[in-house]
């Protein structure tokens, strides 16, 4: 059993105030593998309070001492990658090959994108040739509290931990108590990289504990959040006392409209899009909009592709998806199945159960159901499991009021061989990011979603200006 009691407060490796001992469960076994401490005020307090006397200090140094440490920070990184895999594949359940490739390669492509944005990101500018006097300064929103999510934890602890340390805030991290041990690790990197004490702060904890704390307290100047949508609200209700900046990267529904005319593999590309990392990705293109002509052949090479992806324990080496992270997504995952077949969706691969031969382990055989209305349960709520729905439609009007139609608007897709078809769907798809064809975001490009699926950026230059406060200065004197 790994026992991980202690935060990372002010440069150091310290005991909990007040937690309390939690288990942290493998998936794949349903037994505990771990033991953390769950913080309470007192913590959270310490951690705060390291954050804001480093803040002065770190607001103040230049920012290429700034990205200097991140660099270090990247060459700790690269230096640990088994231990990294190992601690996500353990506690969240991702297959230890897909863990070793897509987990932590996450990681190290967000900290490489981050330092070539804040290469040339402007932090001290002028306002403009027609204005020599007047200075655009870019300067760090304060004490930032950044909780993060179990199902990508080092996508998501880069993208909000380097972007702020760039910006010069000062930070306290929860990482998710599902999958807290990456984060441990990746503070080690972080203590080895020889930050200044108090400016990376790690406190374990639940979200109505020290995620509840973090976004209520005084002296936080700004939360960024990723998780459901559900929480993304209680914690801006939370925020708004102080008047918080938040910044939320919520919940998805995300539409694959393929046309008629789109290549041959895009069915294939959707479904295993779809069930990549299980299902638990916001992003996941989960429902498949097919144009008629070609809808009864989609649901056929998506039942036959569904049905060929296997599913077995995150420690086995191999292309297989692992369990899902606990029982209340097992429970929640195996109810919507249910739903699906009560609302009379047709399903054609996978159903409710555990795939044959695993009898212990939150395993969900990967689900497909045809003939789905988007009124129904499955076509509403974000799953979060290895379910795709697929639905006929007949113009591409309709594909895109089917598409929109949901409250959520994080990612949708296109697949048409047609250039000017696919760019009028991008434009009119009310979604913070549109891939089209199979081809996924550049390096540097935002991260982010409109409607309840949030309202920040991440990535690149962007992820850089969640975390700055743009400072007007007129009556500058230039080279003073």
């Amino acid at each position: 059993m790994i026992e991980k009691r202690q935060f990372y407060i002010n440069g150091a490796w310290v005991d909990t105030i007040d937690g309390r001992d939690h288990h942290v469960i493998n998936p794949s076994t349903e037994e505990p593998c771990a033991v953390i401490s769950l913080g309470g005020q007192a913590d959270t307090d310490a951690a705060v309070a390291a954050a804001k006397s480093a803040l002065p200090g770190w607001m103040a140094t230049p920012p290429a001492e700034r990205i200097a440490a991140c660099q270090r920070i990247l060459e700790e990184y690269q230096k640990r990658p088994e231990d990294m895999a190992q601690a996500i594949s353990l506690e969240m359940g991702a297959p230890i090959d897909m863990a070793r490739q897509q987990q932590v390669g996450a990681g190290t492509w967000h900290i490489s994108n981050f330092l070539k944005a804040a290469e040339s990101y402007p932090f001290d500018a002028p306002l403009g040739d027609h204005a020599p006097n007047d200075r655009i300064i870019h300067e760090a929103v304060g004490v930032a509290a950044l909780i993060t999510p179990w199902n990508w934890p080092m996508n998501q602890v880069t993208l909000k931990v380097i972007a702020a340390l760039i910006a010069g805030c000062t930070m306290v991290l929860k990482p998710s108590e599902e999958s807290p041990l990456n984060a441990l690790v990746f503070a080690e990197m972080v203590d080895a990289a020889g930050l200044p004490p108090g400016v990376f702060n790690l406190v374990n904890g639940d979200g109505a504990g020290v995620g509840s704390q973090l976004t209520a307290h005084p002296d936080v100047d700004m939360v960024s959040f990723t998780g459901s949508s559900r929480a993304g609200k209680l914690i801006s209700k939370a925020a708004a006392d102080t008047l918080k900046r938040v910044s939320l990267e919520l919940g998805g529904k995300g539409a694959n409209l393929i046309f008629a005319d789109a290549d041959e593999k895009a069915v294939k590309r959707g479904v295993l899009h779809c069930m990549n990392n299980t299902g638990q990705s916001c992003n996941a293109p989960t429902r498949m909009l097919v144009q008629r002509e070609i809808y009864d052949q989609a649901v056929e090479t998506a039942a036959e592709v569904a049905s060929s992806i296997t599913v077995g324990p995150a420690s086995e080496e191999g292309r297989h998806i692992g369990p899902v992270v606990n029982e209340v997504q097992f429970n929640k995952i195996q109810d919507l199945i249910q739903k699906g077949i009560d609302e009379g969706a047709r399903l054609v691969a996978g159903g409710t159960g555990r795939p044959d031969g695993l009898n212990r382990g939150f395993f969900v055989k990967p689900t497909v159901f045809a003939d789905v209305t988007n009124d129904m349960t499955i076509a509403r709520e974000e799953i979060f499991g290895p379910v795709l729905s697929i639905m006929a439609f007949d113009t591409e009007e309709e594909a895109l009021a089917i598409a929109n139609d949901t409250i959520y608007g994080l990612t949708n897709y296109v697949q048409t061989t047609d250039p000017a078809k696919a760019n009028r769907c991008a434009r009119l798809l009310r979604s913070g990011m549109v891939e089209m064809n199979g081809q996924g975001r550049s390096a540097g490009s935002p991260f982010g979603g409109m409607k309840q699926s949030g309202n920040g950026r991440e990535g690149g230059t962007w992820g850089i200006e969640d975390f700055v406060e743009v400072k007007a200065v007129s009556g500058w004197t230039p080279g003073a």
